[in-house]
C-alpha cells in the first residue's frame, strides 16, 4: 500500500450511540484511523456533505438492520488521498478526490475514512471540496430522475413542459439547472424567502407553495405538466394526477408515501403514471457532474458551511428541513 508519510494513528470523529436525539446525540470522540482493504483508498476528508438520508438512518428509518452502534454518519466526501489499497491502480497519493460512502457504513464525519475505490472519482481543478461533497447524492439523484423522464443534456432535446416541487434543497436546486440545461420549460415550488434563489437558477416559474396558486400547482399559462419530479414531502398522487397532460408521469424523488407506493402499481397502465425513484451510485455520472460544475454550468448551492467542531449544529440546521441547498461540515 502506497501512503502520504507518516499515517496517524487515531483521528478525531463524530458517532452516534442510539436513535433518534438530533444534533445533541453527536459526540466527539477518538477512534483508529481505519485499515484499508485492498480495493480501498484512505481519504483524508476535507469536506462532508449532509443529507436528508443521514438523520433518517439516525431516527431509525432502517431499523434493526443499520446502523450498528456506535456509528459515524454521514456517505458523501470530499478530501485528498492519503493511502491506496494494494488492488487499486487509478489514484494515487495526493490525488484531490469525491467519494460515496457505502449507507450502511458510511463514516464521513471523521479526519480520514476508507472508501470504495469504485465508488471514488477525480475532482478537477477548480471544484472545491465543499462543491464536490454535496454532488454525491443530491446531484445524482436530481440527474436521475431528470433522465428517467427522457432528458438530453448536450442540447438536442426538444424538452417537455416540468414541475420540480421542493426546487430549493439539495435535490431540487441540482434538478432546476439540469432541467433547463435539458431545454425544458420548468416551473419550481418553494418558499417565499427562496423565490429569487430558484429564478436564479434558470426556472421560468416559481411558485411560492404556500399561495393558492402554489398549493394548487398552478403555473400562469394554465398548461399542465408532461412530468413532474416531485422532492416535496407529503406530495400526493392525487393532488398530482390533474395537473398532468394526457400521458404525464410523475417521478416521485421524496421517500415514497403507502398512497404513492399503491399508485406506483396501479399505474403501471395507465396513461397518467407515477414512479417511485431509487437513486444509484453511478460514478461515470459523478464524473459528469463534476465536469458540468468545473465548465461553470453546475452549481452547488450552499446553505452553509460548518466548522467540524460545529458538527450538531451543520446536523440539527439539514434536520430542520429547511436547508436552502447543501449543509457542509468543513474537516
Amino acid at each position: 500500500m502506497a501512503s502520504a508519510g507518516i499515517k496517524p494513528s487515531t483521528m478525531r470523529a463524530v458517532q452516534y450511540s442510539s436513535y433518534g436525539g438530533g444534533g445533541a446525540s453527536l459526540k466527539f470522540v477518538e477512534i483508529p484511523v481505519p485499515s484499508l482493504k485492498k480495493d480501498q483508498v484512505l481519504i483524508k476528508v476535507e469536506a462532508a456533505s449532509l443529507n436528508p438520508a443521514d438523520y433518517k438512518v439516525q431516527q431509525g428509518m432502517l431499523r434493526p438492520f443499520v446502523p450498528k452502534f456506535p456509528f459515524v454518519p454521514v456517505t458523501d466526501v470530499a478530501g485528498e488521498i492519503a493511502e491506496v489499497g494494494s488492488g487499486v491502480s487509478e489514484f494515487k497519493v495526493g490525488d484531490k478526490v469525491v467519494a460515496a460512502l457505502k449507507f450502511w457504513k458510511a463514516g464521513g464525519l471523521a479526519e480520514y475514512v476508507a472508501a470504495s475505490g469504485s465508488l471514488t472519482v477525480l475532482r478537477p481543478d477548480g471544484v472545491s471540496a465543499a462543491e464536490a461533497a454535496g454532488l454525491p447524492m443530491a446531484g445524482l439523484t436530481a440527474l436521475q430522475a431528470l433522465k428517467a423522464i427522457g432528458t438530453q443534456f448536450n442540447g438536442t432535446g426538444s424538452g417537455s413542459n416540468i414541475l420540480i416541487t421542493a426546487a430549493s434543497g439539495g435535490v431540487g436546486t441540482y434538478a432546476v439547472q439540469l432541467a433547463k440545461l435539458g431545454n425544458h420549460n420548468v416551473t419550481a415550488t418553494c418558499g417565499a424567502r427562496n423565490l429569487e434563489l430558484v429564478t436564479s437558477m434558470g426556472a421560468d416559474e416559481v411558485l411560492d407553495y404556500k399561495t393558492p396558486e402554489g398549493a394548487a400547482l398552478k403555473n400562469s399559462s394554465g398548461k399542465k405538466y408532461d412530468y413532474i419530479v416531485n422532492n416535496a414531502k407529503g406530495g400526493k398522487w392525487s393532488a398530482f394526477k390533474p395537473k398532468l397532460s394526457s400521458r404525464g408521469r410523475v417521478v416521485d424523488v421524496a421517500p415514497p408515501s403507502f398512497g404513492n407506493v399503491v399508485a406506483w402499481i396501479l399505474t403501471r397502465f395507465t396513461k397518467k403514471k407515477i414512479s417511485v425513484f431509487l437513486m444509484s451510485l453511478t460514478m461515470g455520472e459523478l464524473r459528469f457532474l463534476l465536469e458540468l460544475v468545473k465548465e461553470g454550468k453546475l452549481k452547488t448551492v450552499i446553505d452553509s458551511q460548518h466548522p467540524f467542531e460545529k458538527a450538531a449544529d451543520a446536523w440539527d440546521k439539514c434536520l430542520s428541513g429547511h436547508a436552502t441547498g447543501k449543509v457542509i461540515v468543513e474537516i
